[in-house]
């Protein structure tokens, strides 16, 4: 199932990929320490994971963890203190901030849609904040990745799908909220004839999650896999929260499969269209049609794909729905591979996983996951991937041109309307 997309690179061999440091991950370690001691994880260059402290006392418990410690000013409290603050000023379309570990300090950024004045007035927020935040101004336009224009195979848009999920009795896809409202409607033909699924539940803004239940019920075979083109696939074994500094891979129906890092956790962004809080930032690049995409490494499913900036000429920033969040706000778990469900084809993952990806390499040395054939369709191809297929412009066409018409019809009606009543008017006046 999910986009269509090339292989971006091999597995790398298992003795090119070195094992980061015993004594549990980074955010164990945080949750141990607190928020007033501790200002967030990561992993590092070499695939060590480095936790920011406060005092030299926790950055002894730190090492003796087996992780690096780095000592900040701020912590985690001053930090996140500071995005209230941010939260609570007016809000201005075409910004974004999150929490950068690294550099202990909050980064706002504002795209080209946004004014002088409303970059003055934000800018005087942050300086009362304090000199740990950052301001920028950024190439591009933060928007949604819907493409609106070219309205394919769902009567919201193009959108790519996520990941394939289930209730227990029905099997759903997971995709972005701004793809489409509940009652959307999905087809796996170029007619538009066989309906895919619907949209029953749809979270945008605030998060930006959905899921379009299948019309049978089922997804089929192949539910655990992630095609990434030419017939080969990446199969899905579990799920877990990313970490700052992994590298991450994320597939769509516009772009392909692109490779990128997580760059920071708990972003918002203020989109035209509302603001959503809670997002990963990463250095992934995506193009409109791509929302909805999943985004996974070593075969974990990480996210979805939510918006962003720039493109992948150029460049730029992409953010994500996780994954966990999504699940549970929802209520359904995701359909892992059968080794890892421990049953028959097609399992479902009880909790999140912990991410063999997330602080066990190097991040150069992450992989998209394991290779796996995608069944259950010629040429590689499910009804999932069908529906992210940029030649499947029939059911769009279709829509655009019967709006045409019925303006055309409705305008004409009109104008004809209007002018009798004129005539009436202009004869029982005249004499």
């Amino acid at each position: 199932m999910v986009a269509q997309a090339a292989m971006a690179s091999e597995t790398p061999p298992a003795a090119a990929r070195p094992l980061a440091a015993p004594g549990g991950t980074g955010a164990a370690l945080v949750a141990r320490l607190g928020t007033a001691r501790t200002a967030g994880d990561w992993i590092g260059a070499d695939g060590r994971t480095v936790v920011a402290v406060t005092d030299q006392a926790a950055a002894r418990e730190v090492r003796r963890a087996g992780a690096e410690p780095k000592v900040v000013p701020h912590s985690m409290n001053e930090l996140k203190s500071a995005t209230a603050t941010l939260r609570s000023a007016p809000r201005v379309p075409g910004t974004a901030w999150a929490v950068d570990y690294r550099t202990n300090r909050v980064v706002v950024r504002a795209d080209r849609t946004v004014s002088a004045g409303d970059w003055s007035r934000l800018t005087r927020v942050a300086t009362g904040i304090g000199g740990f935040v950052h301001m920028e101004r950024t190439k591009g336009t933060f928007t949604t990745r819907l493409n609106g224009a070219q309205p394919i195979l769902s009567t919201g848009g193009r959108c790519s799908a996520g990941f394939n999920v289930t209730d227990g009795r029905s099997d759903f896809i997971l995709t972005a909220g701004h793809c489409g409202a509940a009652g959307s409607t999905w087809f796996a033909d170029n007619q538009g004839n066989q309906q895919l699924g619907r949209t029953v539940n749809s979270s945008f803004p605030g998060s930006d999650f959905s899921l379009v239940r299948y019309a049978d019920g089922k997804a089929g075979a192949g539910a655990d896999v992630v095609a990434i083109g030419g017939g080969k696939g990446v199969r899905i074994t579990g799920l877990a929260d990313p970490s700052v500094g992994q590298r991450v891979f994320r597939s769509g129906s516009t772009s392909g499969l692109h490779d990128g890092q997580v760059t920071a956790l708990n972003a918002t962004v203020n989109y035209p269209e509302g603001t959503v809080t809670g997002l990963v930032e990463t250095t992934v690049c995506a193009e409109p049609g791509d929302s909805g995409g999943p985004l996974f490494s070593e075969g974990i499913a990480l996210g979805v794909t939510s918006g962003g900036s720039g493109d992948c000429t150029a460049g730029g920033t992409t953010f994500f729905q996780p994954v966990t969040k999504a699940l549970t706000a929802l209520g359904v778990r995701l359909i892992v591979s059968a080794q890892n469900a421990g049953g028959a084809p097609g399992g479902t993952s009880p909790a999140p996983a912990a991410s063999a990806a997330q602080g066990a390499m190097a991040p150069n040395a992450a992989s998209p996951g394991s290779s796996a054939p995608v069944t259950g369709a010629s040429q590689g191809s499910t009804l999932l991937a069908r529906l992210t297929d940029t030649r499947n412009v029939g059911p769009g066409l279709l829509v655009i041109a019967g709006s045409l018409i019925a303006l055309v019809a409705t305008r004409y009606i009109r104008a004809e309307q209007d002018r009798k009543a004129y005539q009436r008017y202009y004869s029982a006046t005249w004499g």
